[in-house]
């Protein structure tokens, strides 16, 4: 019960925002203020290099001496508090909002194992981020009411305000005017005024008016939402007459929160130390029969409770009667067993009263067992259940035994692969499986090339001893649900499952090739072999088994006819792709030193002007003899080459040089988009070499947007957020690329520090036929405003696709109802 009221395992780290609002001693208060205004938070972090020396706060500005002028321009070093309170980034909310109660501050300083800050929290992060709508749900708002409303008349002023939020401890007053309504300064508002250098002015147009109000009876729930709609921390809580009873802010529903959780765990405390107290019942049963049982003996009551234990029970499982009486058998379990194998036990113990299986259990030491189980339920005379017996016998050497035989006659005795008959068993399995899925396999069958000369020459103990060091290089290889088979003699088969396309057969097959050639050592003797593998591709090749083997030793043997040391796919047409595969791989090595790659560029629009804004930059390669490549055949292999990192570089590079002419040419307001893959983001080195290419070209950071895919956002979370952090300090505009296609998290959204979204084509591709696509992209829009985030729509053709994303508030828009991609002098045209 305490869980769901207070989410105790939830931590700092998880919730803190990554920025910190920081100045130096020196900042003058009102800019100081100025800046906590325009980022919207509490409190602004003064500090001397990475020493943090005192932070100024929303309640230090209450101090603030607006009868004089010169208060404003005070160094922050003079008000701030110090020193600043910290906590760990390890610490629970729940841990945090008890720290707020005891240590009476509002805001921490959260720091991480190594000492280095992670972010700033207040006490309205905690209530934001708690479990706690049960409990907000079934308390209304006066149950928070304190009766410390402080009212001052309009013409009061701003050094009054002052002096009686202090004395007060309050964080806001109502302002009442002379038509009886009500307004509201609160500590921020005093910010806000101290930002602006405001004299020392009656207080009546200062406030924010209406105050926003409530009945008495509304919900915590509802209070909360419309603090949290309203972007405000404070609402007026009107009685049953109509007159202001208080005030209400967040830290009054954390103080009430508290109280709360503090009366659950004092009665959560006192149902425990019933339970405990509550006596077992003997049972009388044949106390001699079960002592002298050769099987281990235990009996639970009718909660699976266990209350007694036999002396083999102890020699079997390691553990005494003192150490599991009072607990259940889950003591014993291996973690071998999911949840259905249990809940069919249990059926059947329910349905027919007796349970007899093999299972495998935890001896005290962490060995892990298999034994005999039979399970009976115990009734009375009446019908009514009362114990459990469990009666087990450890089968640890017959299972030896089993698996000795089973391994004899489906693994070689001298590699340890699977022989022919696990072979067949494990491909019939990997075909069904790629036919129920609609994949591809491969099956590769492979020959060591004239390795009888090596038996006939050295020994068999020679050539026994290759073969194995042959069979760890061919599982090295492979992936570990694939299968390596030898077949007899110097013949394996491997199978690989859930392949996309031929190609990944052929490169296995290549970096086997290149593997098995390498020397194998054997006593004195260097030895080289090499090898010849032939490769058979479902449903191309074959449908059953014995077809895919028979094929793939077919092009066995073709491989050899043509000289050995190589592979052959079975379909001639396999071979002329592959082999146009690989002359494309050796172009690409060539095409960056024989400056063949170009950049296109695609305009992006202001959507509400339709003014060009800015340009994504598009790779584009032009081959001497294949003309214009498309991306699609080349940005994959440049990808799984490597290649991609001096190709990224390039682009980026001459991304900024182009950027950086157009701006001397007068267009000094556009920007330019850059995609970035997942291997360049996370190259150790990426945030520098950004940092030094945008600085050669005599640019600004600002000028340029990093586009990335959600699934590079997604992997490995935390060091993303890490380097997002830092490129976003150093100013790039950081957009996520094709938002919606991936595995989106709303709540890594709301961490990573984004400037755009861009919603893929293809939910724009169908907005005015599907009620579903434009649903979509309206919220999206909507979610990312509300996030302080632009939005793209990518894709965008017909003159109604315009009007619509117009029409939801979309902020820019590309594509071929506007212009394709184009080269730069098409391009410069369009500027």
């Amino acid at each position: 019960m305490i869980d769901s009221l207070l989410s105790s395992d939830v931590s700092l780290g998880h919730i803190v925002k990554p920025y910190i609002l920081e100045c130096t001693p020196d900042t003058p208060l009102h800019e100081a203020a100025r800046r906590m205004c325009e980022a919207r938070v509490s409190s602004i972090l003064v500090v001397d290099g990475d020493a943090a020396l005192g932070i100024w706060t929303e309640r230090d500005a209450l101090a603030v001496d607006f009868t004089s002028p010169a208060a404003f321009a005070r160094p922050v070093r003079e008000v701030m508090s110090a020193p600043v309170r910290t906590v760990q980034a390890e610490l629970t909310l729940q841990a945090l909002a008890v720290k707020f109660r005891e240590e009476h501050v509002r805001h921490y300083l959260v720091v991480n194992a190594t000492g280095r800050r992670c972010g700033v929290v207040s006490q309205t992060d905690v209530v934001l981020n708690q479990g706690i709508e049960h409990y907000l749900r079934l308390r209304s708002v006066d149950s928070v009411v304190r009766g410390r409303l402080q009212v001052l008349p309009e013409t009061a002023t701003l050094a009054e305000v002052g002096t009686l939020m202090r004395q007060a401890a309050v964080d806001a007053v109502v302002v009442s005017y002379a038509d009886g309504s009500w307004g509201i300064l609160t500590e921020r508002d005093v910010v806000r005024l101290v930002a602006r250098q405001c004299s020392n002015e009656a207080i009546g147009p200062l406030a924010s008016r209406p105050l926003l109000t409530v009945d008495q009876r509304t919900s915590l729930y509802r209070v909360r939402t419309l603090l949290t709609e309203s972007k405000l921390r404070h609402i007026g809580v009107v009685r049953e007459d109509g007159m202001l009873a208080d005030v209400v802010s967040f830290s009054d529903i954390l103080s009430g929160m508290e109280l709360v959780y503090v009366q659950e765990l004092q009665h959560a405390l006192r149902e425990r130390d019933e339970a405990l107290n509550i006596s077992q019942r003997n049972l009388h049963l044949a106390e001699k029969v079960i002592e002298s049982s050769l099987e281990g003996i235990m009996i639970t009551d009718d909660k699976s409770v266990i209350v007694s234990v036999n002396p083999a029970f102890t020699r079997l499982t390691g553990y005494s009667a003192e150490e599991v009486v009072g607990k259940t058998p889950a003591v014993l379990n291996s973690g071998r067993h999911d949840k259905s194998f249990y809940d069919a036990m249990w059926r059947r113990l329910r349905e027919h009263g007796h349970w007899q299986g093999e299972v495998w259990n935890r001896r005290k030491s962490g060995e892990i067992y298999p034994e005999l189980l039979t399970i009976a339920a115990i009734t009375a005379r009446d019908g009514q259940l009362t114990h459990y017996a469990a009666l087990f016998s450890d089968i640890t050497e017959l299972k030896e035994s089993e698996e000795r035989i089973r391994h004899l006659a489906y693994y070689d005795a001298l590699t340890g692969l699977p022989n022919r008959r696990l072979l067949d068993d494990r491909l019939r399995v990997a075909l069904a499986h790629a036919h129920r899925n609609q994949r591809q396999l491969a099956v590769l069958f492979i020959d060591l090339d004239r390795f009888k000369r090596i038996n006939d020459s050295l020994g068999h103990e020679v050539g026994d001893r290759l073969l194995v060091a042959i069979a760890q290089r061919l599982r090295d290889i492979v992936r570990e649900d694939d299968t390596v088979a030898r077949m007899g003699g110097d013949e394996f088969v491997a199978v690989l499952s859930d392949i996309e396309n031929p190609d990944h057969a052929v490169q296995i097959a290549r970096r086997l090739i290149e593997s098995l050639k390498q020397p194998v050592y054997v006593g004195s003797h260097e030895l080289v072999v090499t090898t010849s593998i032939g490769v058979s591709i479902y449903p191309d090749d074959g449908e059953s088994a014995a077809g895919l083997v028979k094929n793939a030793d077919i092009a066995m043997y073709r491989a050899k006819d043509t000289g050995r040391n190589s592979f052959q796919l079975y379909a001639p047409a396999m071979n002329a792709r592959t082999l146009e595969h690989l002359a494309l791989e050796s172009a690409l090595h060539r095409a960056l030193e024989r400056s063949e790659f170009e950049l296109y560029y695609q305009p992006l629009y202001e959507a509400g002007q339709c003014r060009m804004v800015a340009a994504e930059a598009l790779l584009r390669w032009r081959h001497p003899d294949l003309g214009l490549v498309p991306p699609a055949d080349f940005i994959p292999l440049a990808e799984e080459t490597g290649l991609i990192l001096p190709i990224g570089t390039w682009v980026l590079r001459d991304a900024c040089r182009q950027l950086a002419l157009w701006q001397q040419q007068g267009h000094e307001a556009l920007h330019v988009s850059v995609n970035i893959s997942a291997r360049q983001f996370h190259q150790p080195d990426f945030i520098a070499q950004a940092a030094h290419i945008v600085q050669a070209a005599g640019l600004s950071p600002r000028q340029l947007t990093l586009e990335l895919t959600e699934s590079m956002l997604m992997d490995d979370a935390l060091e993303t957020s890490r380097m997002l952090t830092q490129l976003h300090e150093l100013g790039f505009g950081i957009a996520m690329d094709d938002f919606g296609t991936g595995y989106s998290s709303l709540s890594y959204l709301k961490r990573f520090p984004l400037s755009e979204l861009k919603i893929d084509r293809v939910f724009i591709r169908d907005i005015e036929r599907s009620a579903e696509d434009a649903a979509i992209v309206s919220a999206t829009i909507g979610l990312a405003h509300s996030l302080g985030l632009r939005v793209v729509a990518e894709g965008v053709e017909t003159v109604q696709q315009l009007a619509f994303l117009q029409q939801q508030g979309c902020d820019i828009l590309q594509g071929f109802h506007f212009s394709p991609p184009v080269t730069v002098a098409e391009f410069e045209k369009l500027l």
